[in-house]
């Protein structure tokens, strides 16, 4: 059975990724005023920060509608035979809802939306596991079976340099990041059961990176399995290669990563947010 798997743009994959593969992804938008930009289509991550710095009000995002859903699951028909439809949280975005509601319409193809309860790197991880099983001629239920199980152990922790869009999002209760706004606490942020929560607070930073980095040293110690990892920025490339050459140095036997967030989560994560995500490492069993 050919199998195609697709994702949105939030899981920020590489152009590799893409090339002669079975990946495909919709793009979630981000919107200034009245102008909405399709990422990783019609604006780049640096325009996006840059134009974020222009603007005098906080831009918005939007997801992939109906029809953007439709188009490409038919534009799959003449290739494959199934699709597994891989999106961002159903507790942050309306993208995996609108995948659902194609996947019980369309003809000619079976569609299996899949709520990864994540989103960006730990996204990804999902996705790239997707489509090497696919790959290897796994079963749609062998494929979904296995996202279940990596589901369960990937970990996604990040910290902000301001929460403020955040709340403003609605992806943070005032009640968790209106502490950390009074009192300039920097929160070590974490998605559980898909939803955004403050997991620690620190005062700092530099001990919010510290604490990341002792929760996967726990989560290594305490998995029977293999594990990679991927750390992650919100345009703060630099302060992102510091972490994780940090990381390298202090776990030599872990395959460390890197990638970004771009617009639409960058919309709430504002510039300079850095974060790691891990999961079992497949690839190694």
């Amino acid at each position: 059975m050919r199998i195609a798997i697709v994702t949105d743009s939030t899981a920020y994959l590489n152009k590799e990724d893409y090339e002669n593969s079975n990946i495909y992804f919709v793009p979630l938008s981000c919107i200034f005023k009245n102008e909405a930009f399709k990422e990783e289509v019609d604006i780049t991550t640096k325009e996006f920060f840059e134009k974020v710095e222009q603007s005098p009000q906080l831009p918005t995002s939007s997801q992939p509608t109906i029809g953007d859903f439709t188009g490409l699951y038919e534009s799959l028909r003449e290739d494959y035979d199934a699709i597994i439809s891989i999106h961002l949280s159903s507790r942050i975005s309306g993208t995996f809802q609108n995948a659902f509601n194609v996947a019980q319409s369309i003809e000619g193809i079976s569609v299996h939306p899949f709520d990864s309860e994540l989103t960006a790197a730990g996204q990804a991880f999902l996705v790239r596991s997707a489509s090497k099983m696919a790959e290897e001629n796994k079963s749609v239920s062998e494929i979904l079976e296995q996202l279940e199980e990596l589901k369960k152990v990937t970990r996604l922790f990040f910290v902000v340099d301001d929460v403020t869009n955040l709340i403003k999002g609605g992806r943070l209760s005032k009640a968790a990041g209106g502490v950390a706004t009074l009192l300039s606490i920097k929160p070590v942020l974490t998605l559980q059961a898909g939803e955004i929560i403050a997991y620690d607070k620190i005062r700092t930073k530099k001990k919010a990176l510290k604490k990341i980095a002792l929760l996967l040293k726990q989560a290594i110690k305490e998995a029977n399995y293999p594990i990679k990892a991927t750390v992650l920025h919100a345009y703060c490339e630099n302060e992102a290669l510091i972490f994780k050459e940090q990381l390298e140095e202090a776990f030599p036997d872990i395959p460390f990563g890197i990638s970004h967030v771009g617009p639409v989560v960058g919309v709430h994560t504002g510039k300079g947010a850095v974060g790691l995500s891990w999961t079992k490492d497949t690839d190694h069993i």
